[in-house]
């Protein structure tokens, strides 16, 4: 628990959107992404073998993430000042990645006020189970569980189910703005897709549309993931819960090299992102830099990350994530 919160509230001065600097950052991210999608048209249209054109949708597909922090950061109000201006860019970014402003906005809200909630979990977030839920599942639930957490599963299949499935479908009881946002989404994709079809073709379209989409993916879901599955953590009950500690040691700040970092958006200070959603993405390094406090968080280096794909059940009683090699382990110690 943290006594004083005085240095959370000089935080509020970074949450000052700037329409210039996110005017900017769409022009200096959107202008390369289209021009990737052009060299790859004319790579496939002058029969350069196809691997090259795989090489080329990696740097697309990261200024694609790029996009997606903008998009989270309309969803959140905080990259343009005006609201209206938010909901049109993210409504016009979501048909991009194929997923609905309306309802990220409202998934991930609620993902906000329940990180590290024992007691509130399922919806905008990573399936974890506690040691004793897991001990106490039937073998339908402990093998979907392991599948679940299977890297290939969770980093291969995932983006593939989550972006070309499930962020498509309509949900019946989700309120009537829900369902609207993700039929006009659909009616976005369809527009644009459709168009590109009839100007370049759709078998160019898929062979440049697939591969980015997926590895931006797949760069999107790992980087939730390390976000709040790293050790150590931090999950509590909700009658201990505590949302600054939640955000101080329940989500990461990873540190990558200044280019991944730019192309990140920043998200890698996740922890300032969890003390301060308002913060806009170009805010946040300032905010590190003057804000001692926030500073003082262990930095998740990429290696280290990698250990994250171990931890797979919350120990109540340690108050840590161990693997299921170790979860055995105690079970056979008794």
């Amino acid at each position: 628990m943290y006594r004083s919160l005085n240095w959370i509230k000089d935080m509020k001065r970074f949450e000052k959107a700037s329409t210039s600097r996110a005017v900017w950052q769409l022009v200096n991210t959107f202008i390369p992404y289209t021009a990737l999608w052009a060299l790859m048209v004319l790579m496939i249209r002058g029969g350069v073998p196809y691997v090259f054109t795989l090489i080329v949708s990696i740097p697309a597909s990261l200024f694609l993430v790029r996009l997606f922090i903008f998009f989270h950061d309309t969803c959140h109000g905080s990259f343009f000042g005006s609201s209206r201006a938010n909901r049109i860019a993210g409504r016009m970014l979501g048909i991009l990645f194929f997923t609905s402003f309306d309802e990220f906005r409202y998934t991930h809200g609620i993902h906000h006020a329940t990180v590290g909630d024992l007691d509130r979990r399922g919806m905008g977030d990573i399936w974890t189970m506690t040691a004793g839920e897991y001990r106490a599942a039937g073998l339908k639930t402990r093998i979907a569980y392991r599948l679940y957490r299977q890297p290939f599963v969770m980093f291969v299949l995932g983006p593939v189910y989550t972006f070309l499935i499930l962020n498509l479908i309509p949900k019946r009881g989700h309120g009537w703005a829900r369902f609207k946002g993700i039929i006009l989404n659909d009616a976005g994709i369809v527009l644009l897709a459709g168009s590109l079809c009839l100007t370049i073709g759709w078998q160019t379209y898929l062979m440049i549309q697939l591969p980015v989409i997926l590895i931006a993916g797949m760069t999107g879901i790992w980087l939730f993931y390390v976000q709040h599955q790293f050790e150590p953590s931090y999950w509590a009950r909700h009658l201990e819960w505590d949302a600054v500690t939640a955000a101080m040691q329940g989500s990461s700040y990873y540190r990558l090299p200044k280019l991944l970092q730019w192309t990140t958006g920043n998200i890698g200070l996740h922890h300032i992102h969890h003390l301060r959603p308002r913060i806009p993405n170009y805010n946040l390094q300032a905010c590190f830099l003057q804000i001692p406090e926030v500073q003082q968080v262990k930095p998740l280096t990429f290696l280290r990350s990698l250990r994250s794909l171990r931890m797979n059940l919350w120990d109540e009683k340690k108050r840590t994530l161990i693997s299921f090699r170790q979860f055995h382990r105690q079970l056979s110690a008794g």
